[in-house]
């Protein structure tokens, strides 16, 4: 190879080098503009709020929607879902389930489950704690995993609140007092941690006693509700005896009362019978004493049966009589009764 040939290869592959990064210079272009597009735009669901890091610290909030950041991985944006009722279950888990802190694992949940009363028994617990994210700075900033330390946060309340209580008032009557006592310390210890979390239920799915005792402590509780149904009949047959009693009681007071009523209304009707007469006989003596001589005896001698009324001056009784052998009966002469 002649110099004249070496210099003018090497002038080609000083092209080709020239070329080349022409090439690579056009294609980091390319790509830079296709990541700082990418980079641009970012949407927001209805569901949720964005919180804008610049350099990993926070920058603003911004709302549902299509908006822009500084592209090139400057500005980073967290999607916080505030509007979304979320809920992490306690000693058992639900199927399917898109939040990894909703339920602990298999494992742990038997674990979780058990508590001791505090008559010294077990009770096995199962809970739900539904919550909400109130403000998206403090549940990102203030604490390291918020989800995490609900969960601890909300078991060990749980604890303390089942501690304070006898095995049966957690397993049948004191239930609705300890969802409300659990969730009222939940939400106070949730504010002092300023975890940005609202609590907005809590509420016991299944609480019952340990599986070697289930048995014996199921016929206790059927012989409590039998002797509580003894109760509530036995209550509701004195009720009820003692509302008819009270209902006889009732009439035989208005009997009473109307009786009064009655008697006090007759002898006003007299008095007032007996004050009309009175004024009739100061006007007539003699009038009104053979009035009432003549009613009296129109209201008496039916009453008397068959009777023969004489004068004075009769000397016997048999023309007036009649005999009837078939009826055996006397009749007056004439025929006539």
């Amino acid at each position: 190879m002649t110099i004249e040939q070496f210099k003018r290869l090497k002038k080609s592959l000083q092209n080709f080098k020239n070329k080349k990064w022409k090439l690579f210079k056009i294609f980091s272009l390319l790509i830079a503009f296709i990541v700082g597009i990418s980079t641009l735009f970012y949407t927001i669901p209805s569901e949720s709020v964005g919180i804008v890091l610049r350099f990993g610290q926070y920058s603003s909030t911004t709302e549902p929607g299509l908006h822009l950041k500084v592209p090139f991985f400057i500005d980073q944006v967290v999607k916080v879902p505030v509007r979304r009722q979320l809920k992490q279950e306690f000693g058992f888990g639900t199927a399917g389930a898109t939040n990894y802190y909703q339920s602990s694992s298999p494992n742990t949940q038997e674990a979780e489950k058990s508590m001791v009363t505090g008559d010294s028994n077990v009770a096995l617990v199962e809970w739900v704690v539904q919550y909400k994210i109130k403000d998206p700075k403090e549940y990102l900033f203030q604490v390291r995993n918020p989800d995490e330390t609900l969960r601890d946060t909300s078991e060990s309340i749980m604890r303390e609140v089942v501690g304070d209580r006898t095995v049966d008032e957690v397993i049948t009557f004191g239930r609705q007092e300890i969802e409300v006592e659990a969730k009222t310390k939940l939400q106070s210890l949730v504010n002092k941690y300023e975890m940005g979390i609202g609590i907005d239920l809590i509420q016991l799915k299944s609480v019952n006693a340990p599986r070697e005792v289930q048995a014996s402590f199921n016929e206790v509780e059927s012989a409590k509700q039998e002797l509580e149904q003894s109760k509530n009949k036995a209550t509701g047959e004195k009720l009820s005896a003692l509302k008819a009693a009270q209902g006889k009681a009732d009439k035989l007071v208005l009997e009473a009362e109307g009786y009064a009523t009655q008697r006090i209304n007759e002898a006003e009707g007299d008095v007032a019978r007996f004050n009309a007469l009175l004024e009739e006989y100061i006007k007539a003596p003699e009038v009104t004493k053979q009035r009432l001589y003549l009613e009296t005896m129109a209201e008496t001698i039916p009453k008397l049966g068959r009777k023969i009324i004489l004068d004075d001056e009769a000397q016997q009784l048999l023309p007036f009589l009649q005999i009837d052998p078939s009826t055996k009966n006397f009749r007056p002469a004439g025929g006539r009764n």
